[in-house]
C-alpha cells in the first residue's frame, strides 16, 4: 500500500522522529494498529486480523517491521514491512504473488527484498518521515546486501480506476521495466475501458514517485486489489540502477 498524501500541520514538522526495528511482538502490533487506522479507518479498507483494530496477516510474523516514533511521545507515526528472501521461502512465497504472476522475477528472488504496507500517521505526513522510512529501507539493503527492492505502489481507485488507468498510461512511456522483469496481474485493471480523455490523471502517491525518481522500474499492467479498492503497480527497484542523487542522501547516510 501507498504513503498517504495529506497537508502537514505546521506542529508536525518539528517534532522529534527517530527510526527503528520491531524488537517485540508488542511493537509489531502498535504497527498494525497505526496500518488499521490509515487502511481501514481512513481509506476504508477491508482487512481480516484475529485481532479488533489491527491489520494482520500470514506474512506479518515472517517480516522485519520498520518503524518511525515521535521522540516525545514513543508513538509509532510511519511503518513499513520488509520480507527478505530467506523469510519468504519460510512462508512459502512473496505477498505480492497473489496480485502478480512474478516468474519472470523469480530467479531474482535470492537477492530480492519485498517491502509493503507502508503507512503515515496523518499528522506527520511530511519529508521528515518519509526520509527517515527510505533511510531505513537503504541502511537495510546496503547492510545485508540485497540487490533488489520489490513490491507494490497503490493508487487510489475512488473515481473507478480512470485516474490510475491514465496514470499508467502515461508512466508506461519512459519507466517499464525490461521485458525479462515483466509481471502479469491476475486481477488486471481494465484498461481499455476505463482510460478516458475526459478524465483527469490521478496525482502519482508519494510512494510511487519516490520509486520513480530513485530509479525504479514499472513491471507491467497495474492489478486491481478489491479489498484496498486500489490499483496497484509492481515496481522493481535494482540497487546497482539507484539515482545518484538518492544514492547520496540515503545510501550515503545509510554507511
Amino acid at each position: 500500500m501507498q504513503l498517504q498524501q495529506a497537508k502537514t500541520p505546521d506542529s508536525a514538522v518539528s517534532k522529534k522522529l527517530f527510526v527503528s526495528y520491531a524488537q517485540s511482538a508488542d511493537e509489531v502490533k502498535q504497527a498494525q494498529r497505526l496500518r488499521y487506522r490509515v487502511f481501514a479507518d481512513e481509506m476504508g479498507a477491508r482487512l481480516s486480523g484475529s485481532e479488533a483494530g489491527l491489520d494482520q496477516d500470514i506474512y506479518d510474523p515472517f517480516c522485519e517491521h520498520l518503524l518511525v516514533r515521535d521522540g516525545d511521545t514513543g508513538e509509532v507515526v510511519g511503518t513499513y514491512r520488509i520480507l527478505p528472501p530467506d523469510r519468504a521461502k519460510k512462508i512459502g512465497g512473496l505477498y505480492s504473488a497473489s496480485e502478480f504472476d512474478l516468474t519472470r522475477l523469480l530467479h531474482l528472488s535470492p537477492s530480492m527484498v519485498e517491502v509493503g504496507r507502508s503507512c503515515v500517521h496523518p499528522d506527520y505526513r511530511n519529508g521528515a518521515t518519509i526520509s527517515l522510512l527510505w533511510s531505513g529501507l537503504a541502511k537495510y539493503m546496503l547492510n545485508h546486501g540485497y540487490e533488489y527492492l520489490m513490491g507494490c505502489a497503490s493508487v487510489s481507485m475512488a473515481d473507478g480506476g480512470h485516474g490510475a488507468a491514465s496514470l499508467y498510461n502515461n508512466l508506461r512511456v519512459d519507466n517499464m521495466s525490461p521485458i525479462e522483469w515483466r509481471v502479469f496481474p491476475r486481477c488486471a485493471l481494465p484498461l481499455d475501458k476505463l482510460t478516458r480523455e475526459s478524465f483527469v490523471t490521478a496525482p502519482l502517491p508519494p510512494l510511487l514517485k519516490g520509486y520513480l525518481q530513485a530509479g525504479a522500474y514499472i513491471c507491467g499492467d497495474p492489478a486491481w486489489d478489491p479489498d484496498f479498492n486500489t490499483a496497484d503497480f509492481l515496481v522493481l527497484l535494482p540497487m546497482s540502477k539507484v539515482n545518484r542523487r538518492y544514492a547520496r542522501h540515503f545510501l550515503g547516510a545509510a554507511a
